[in-house]
């Protein structure tokens, strides 16, 4: 059986939603929604979370080197700037955290991290394998992502640090799109969730916020909005619970200031990592 790009986009992919200039959102049936050219894409990148690797009793190692596979198959077929491992990267030992970052370092695109419950190993320990913080910011083509942490290092829910995602809201207000990622949901939406008024309060005040970006809850791949803002999950790379898929999500900023997200499912197609796709 032989897929074309776009056959292979539309089977794979769940609900389209567009968010417009003015922070209203659409949402398509892949069937019939046509996915743009990719000459109007300005950016585009991948969110993929709760890999638990060396979760005892799941092919944890295969269930890795697929998803790598995959998102480079996503990298060389319709481009990937960069993708998040938004969370619970490992599966609570220690021990398994070179092992689950040689795999990563796989990828053929950049690729950041956040930290999630399962992570349990303390930030200085985080610092030295991935050389980022539990909290931190990065930009790209004028597009600014702030990384938060939502876990303390025994898997405590925690929630983020108020004063810094104050601090960096206000610095990153100039900047003509942010999108914030989390491990865990700051509202009770999900039986894994965990309130931080505190912190809604200040995304519901920044203008430029167009997404927010969670993993931990592995059977959820929809869209909550609140405010008016809007937060995504992205369902499961492994584990021993989810949807009865293993997949990721995509976000393609376009030239003319849309947004387009979708939730893919790349197993839905054989020849996902054909070159005729």
């Amino acid at each position: 059986m032989s897929f074309t790009r776009r056959s292979f986009l539309l089977n794979g992919i769940k609900t389209i939603v567009a968010i417009g200039a003015a922070n209203t959102i659409q949402s398509f049936r892949a069937g019939a929604f046509a996915l743009p050219p990719a000459n109007k894409i300005q950016m585009r990148f991948a969110i993929a979370s709760d890999g638990h690797y060396g979760q005892p009793n799941t092919p944890f190692e295969a269930q890795h080197l697929e998803m790598v596979n995959w998102l480079n198959a996503e990298k060389q077929h319709r481009g990937l700037d960069f993708t998040m491992i938004n969370g619970d990267i490992f599966h609570n030992e220690t021990a398994n955290l070179p092992l689950v970052k040689a795999n990563w370092d796989k990828l053929t695109m950049p690729y950041h991290v956040s930290h999630g419950n399962h992570d349990m190993i303390d930030e200085a320990a985080w610092l030295a394998t991935w050389q980022t913080p539990w909290h931190y910011t990065f930009e790209h083509k004028d597009n600014a992502f702030l990384v938060l942490n939502t876990a303390d290092d025994k898997g405590n829910y925690i929630s983020p640090d108020a004063a810094y995602t104050r601090e960096q809201l206000t610095q990153l207000a100039g900047k003509k799109k942010l999108f914030v990622f989390m491990h865990i949901t700051p509202f009770n939406w999900t039986k894994g969730g965990l309130p931080c008024p505190d912190i809604v309060a200040l995304f519901n005040k920044q203008e430029n916020l167009k997404a927010v970006f969670h993993g931990h809850d592995h059977n959820m791949d929809d869209v909550k909005e609140n405010e008016g803002k809007f937060y995504f999950f992205d369902a499961h790379i492994g584990g021993s619970w989810g949807t009865d898929y293993r997949g990721y999500r995509i976000v393609e900023i376009l030239k003319n200031g849309t947004i387009l997200t979708y939730q893919t499912n790349p197993a839905n197609a054989s020849m996902v990592n054909s070159k005729t796709l």
